[in-house]
């Protein structure tokens, strides 16, 4: 049995959007490529890359840090980029400040190494955080800061409002509420989960102030389908990663940050391009009075402009039409896993998360079942996946707060069981934490994605997993831990 989906079933928008796939990213049907991994990286257009190859191919461009023509050429386009970047989020260029990065990660680091974490402060984490968010809390610890995690509230994986005020609460008993930006410390949590989809509320931005507190956006997995008004809603650091969002360029991210806050950032050290002035023998330097202060030596000057590019692709289409597009697929898909059963009517598919499109991206965490109840092993589906063109992405996504709360293994047991102080396998650990697996399915979606991609996939939990026990899919990998 496979689901049948249709494009009139998707909107009057579905056929607008079947021209764009065999336009723009016909090379996944031309080399049999079903794409579902878009939260992992975005794809890029054919246009997007045909303007990438006629700009370097027809001009010349030079490193930026000077005043020779190729030099000049360069930073126009870098400063325009800057500015279509802030216009995509109605920033104020008075108010926010576009720094590139090489990544989100990267955008992240800038702000955790030179952020004022100290005694008595605060750094605010909800367990639904990614990795590049997570590891700021080893600068919280080296200022002496209190790294305070939000719980999970909800069966789907949401964080209450009333959980976000307590923690909140605390950090401002200190600081005294009312108090200066960052007094309190620090909020980091992502608009959207890279695990479930769920997208966490905005307004535990202004909430944050209230109490004392900067805020730190990670938008890596929102911007891709939503839109972020930085004239209504003001985190303090916003996180990009610009292949997320249209694939095309790698190695470029972006800080988004409004300026007093990157007052109250001190940078732990200096390079190229940060500083306006340095002495080699007498130990002093004075670091660049604008946003370059922030951008460690040469940018990617010929791949930053690609980033306005992008938008500018995007715009296109336009982020309402994209948004509709990956949530009435993801709506289909979310009802079409929820009704794969096996023969003995046992649910075939577990998803993590919200079971419907409120509040929530084209991003879906799930596990296959056997007709037991029983998880397949995540590692055995991306191996049966590969083998079918398929690809999507398996593990704990470097979200391992989500997965731990999936997956409901407790505080007490985690710290009882610390890796590093285990020897053996991968399948060692799971056993000792009493899990069948190392992680889940991750299925997402982007601008390209169909109902035939949807199709495929269907088909290929029915066909390989439909009535076939857990242990026939056992598989034994290198054993190394991935996030």
């Amino acid at each position: 049995m496979t689901t049948e989906l249709t494009p009139a079933q998707l909107g009057s928008d579905a056929g607008r959007f079947a021209r764009l796939r065999a336009d723009e990213y016909g090379y996944l049907d031309e080399h049999g490529h079903t794409y579902l991994d878009h939260t992992g990286a975005g794809l890029p257009s054919r246009s997007q890359l045909a303007a990438h190859a006629a700009r370097i191919s027809g001009d010349c461009f030079g490193n930026p840090h000077s005043d020779n023509p190729t030099s000049a050429a360069s930073t126009e386009l870098v400063e325009r980029t800057r500015a279509r970047v802030l216009r995509h989020l109605n920033a104020d260029p008075a108010e926010y400040a576009a720094i590139f990065t090489p990544n989100a990660t990267g955008a992240c680091r800038l702000v955790g190494e030179a952020f004022p974490f100290r005694r008595g402060s605060r750094f605010v984490l909800p367990l639904d955080n990614h990795n590049s968010v997570n590891g700021l809390r080893e600068f919280a610890r080296a200022g002496r800061a209190r790294v305070v995690h939000v719980p999970f509230t909800t069966p789907d994986l949401r964080i209450g409002d009333d959980a976000m005020a307590a923690a909140l609460a605390g950090g401002s008993a200190r600081a005294g509420r009312g108090a200066p930006l960052g007094r309190a410390g620090l909020l980091a949590y992502p608009a959207q989960s890279n695990f479930t989809g769920v997208r966490h509320p905005l307004e535990w931005i202004e909430a944050a102030h209230a109490h004392g507190y900067a805020v730190l956006l990670d938008a890596a997995a929102y911007l891709p389908t939503a839109a972020l008004d930085l004239s209504e809603v003001k985190p303090d650091f916003v996180t990009v990663s610009w292949y997320k969002v249209f694939g095309y360029p790698t190695g470029v991210g972006c800080l988004v940050a409004r300026r007093d806050a990157l007052e109250l950032l001190r940078r732990p050290w200096f390079s190229g391009g940060t500083i306006h002035v340095v002495s080699a023998q007498g130990g002093w330097h004075r670091m660049a009075e604008d946003e370059s202060a922030f951008e460690d030596g040469t940018l990617n000057f010929l791949a930053v402009p690609d980033v306005a590019t992008g938008l500018d692709h995007l715009d296109a289409i336009g982020l309402p039409a994209v948004s509709a597009h990956v949530t009435g697929l993801t709506g289909r898909l979310l009802d079409a896993l929820r009704d794969l059963r096996h023969s003995n009517g046992a649910p075939l598919v577990r998803v993590y998360g919200p079971e419907d499109t409120d509040r929530r991206g084209g991003t879906i965490a799930l596990n296959i079942l056997d007709p037991d109840g029983h998880v397949v092993d995540e590692r055995a589906v991306g191996r049966d996946s590969s083998a079918r063109g398929i690809s999507l992405r398996t593990g704990c996504f470097c979200n391992p707060g989500a997965g731990e709360e999936a997956f409901a293994i407790s505080r007490r047991l985690l710290r009882g069981r610390r890796i590093g102080r285990m020897s053996g396998t991968l399948d060692d650990y799971l056993t000792r934490l009493g899990l069948p697996s190392g992680g889940a399915v991750r299925v997402s979606l982007g601008v390209p994605s169909s109902p035939e991609d949807l199709a495929v996939l269907l088909g290929f939990v029915e066909d390989t997993y439909r009535d076939r026990p857990a242990s026939a899919a056992a598989v034994r990998l290198n054993p190394r831990l991935r996030c």
